[in-house]
């Protein structure tokens, strides 16, 4: 049994003072009591305290490659397009041992800043010229491996890519190393679960690519996974164009009349949706997993939060490519691109719940346990033990308290207030710094200069 006591923390009926949190040996929740003295022994946190944040996608190995990819191409007119050819190209570097070292900086970092479960799209399966590894989930074990040095949760998601267009086009020689056929992907899936089996924050999901790397029948294949499903859904303009000329119909329409699209699915991106689309996710149960700091570094397009929000939709947010790793920055460019495209401000709130931190907050965790299919999100009772400890003396926070203090975390300042990240009941963040940076970041510094030469 493992206890703490905070100062203030949010529980499901709203903030209260003076909690005493206690996790039993599998670090589950077993109470969350207010209105407590500090129980001998607790870990006393005298910040404000959240649940712990899902990060419900992430491609690691793009870490690498943050920043990397921004100068021009002799072309000019950059785009996702040209970003995706120099993502090829840095691929082609990556071996095993890196994707190690490169996934626990981002675990590391993802920590330090209140993420506390990571939903991995991992498609970066085999060699550059597509030949498997000896072990064909090579690479899912490192991910796994980079997962038992930091310490947090993963929800690791094998993704089936075979293809190159919608539907069946030939993949371009930059994919190689992401391609299986069904026999190979349910390989890497059924080693993934046997290595997981002593692993206990591990979640094991799917991730069908896009609709530009499955077929239908690939798609059907799948439809039985208890979940979780992820899926790259309307990105990009062109994407929804070649759909709608290979189908007649646009990404989203396909899917939610050809998928069985439930709430086992997470459909990512869906930055071009007609308003019929976002009602029909909406009433699907499905979560649309937004990376808003990405979306707007490839230049995908603002997801139309006002539509989707008023049919009831699900969200959750990722880091995806990871030039940002904060939850914080992916709900400040949420809010922040919906005010540049209605000329308003405070669009994600309504009158009960007018603090746009809060309302933020509540959604993205109960869209992000679901999608990440972890018991997460709450500090109550059957839920992990998840902690996260903003430092109210930090200079962003000073002078607030309760959903104040969420909006000024989340859009004011730029250095990071979280003080403590608890997964399962222990302590991997302790004064903002993951207990084993020192070790993680050495090994991310000696690979690097060769990835980014």
């Amino acid at each position: 049994m493992t206890t703490f006591h905070a100062a203030h923390a949010l529980l499901p009926g709203g903030w209260a003072q003076d909690v005493t949190i206690i996790a039993d040996a599998a670090g589950t929740i077993t109470a969350a009591t207010p209105g407590t003295a500090p129980p001998p022994g607790a870990e006393c946190l005298p910040g404000h305290v959240i649940p712990g944040l899902p990060n419900i996608h992430s491609h690691a190995f793009q870490r690498a490659m943050a920043g990397a990819a921004e100068r021009r191409s002799p072309a000019g007119r950059d785009s996702f397009w040209t970003w995706r050819e120099t993502m090829y190209r840095f691929v082609a570097r990556f071996t095993p041992d890196d994707m190690e070292a490169v996934a626990a900086q981002l675990h590391a970092e993802c920590l330090e800043h209140g993420f506390t479960q990571l939903a991995e799209f991992h498609y970066l399966h085999h060699q550059p010229d597509g030949t498997p590894y000896a072990d064909r989930a090579e690479m899912s074990l490192r991910h796994l491996a980079a997962a038992q040095q930091s310490g947090i949760g993963l929800t690791l998601l094998p993704s089936l890519y075979r293809h190159g267009g919608i539907f069946g086009a030939d993949p371009n020689p930059g994919q190689r190393p992401f391609l299986n056929d069904l026999d190979g992907f349910h390989a890497i899936l059924e080693r993934s679960a046997s290595a997981m089996r002593d692993m206990p924050r591990t979640r094991l999901g799917i991730a069908p690519h896009s609709l530009r790397a499955v077929t239908p029948a690939m798609l059907s294949a799948l439809a039985d996974h208890p979940g979780p499903i992820h899926i790259h859904a309307a990105e990009q303009v062109r994407e929804v164009e070649e759909c709608i000329a290979a189908t007649g119909a646009r990404p989203v329409e396909w899917l939610l009349h050809n998928a069985a699209i439930d709430p086992r699915w997470c459909l990512i991106h869906c930055t071009h949706l007609t308003k019929a689309e976002s009602l029909g996710l909406a009433r699907s149960g499905a979560t649309a997993g937004l990376c808003p700091t990405t979306e707007a570094s490839l230049g995908d397009g603002i997801f139309d939060l006002p539509t989707y929000d008023e049919a009831g939709g699900q969200i959750a947010i990722g880091t995806d490519s990871h030039v940002g790793t904060a939850p914080r920055e992916e709900l400040r460019q949420l809010e922040t691109s919906q005010r540049l495209r209605s000329l308003g401000r405070s669009v994600a709130t309504n009158a009960s719940s007018p603090h746009p931190g809060r309302a933020l907050l509540d959604a993205v965790l109960a869209g992000g346990a679901r999608a990440a299919g972890a018991p997460l999100g709450s500090l109550s009772p059957g839920a992990r033990c998840d902690l996260v400890e903003l430092d109210d003396t930090h200079p962003t926070l000073t002078a607030h308290e309760g959903d104040a203090l969420l909006d000024a975390w989340i859009f004011s300042g730029q250095s990071n207030p979280v003080r403590t990240t608890v997964v399962a009941g222990e302590v991997l963040v302790r004064d903002g710094q993951h207990r084993a940076r020192d070790a993680i970041s050495a090994r991310f510094r000696q690979v690097m200069p060769r990835l980014t030469a």
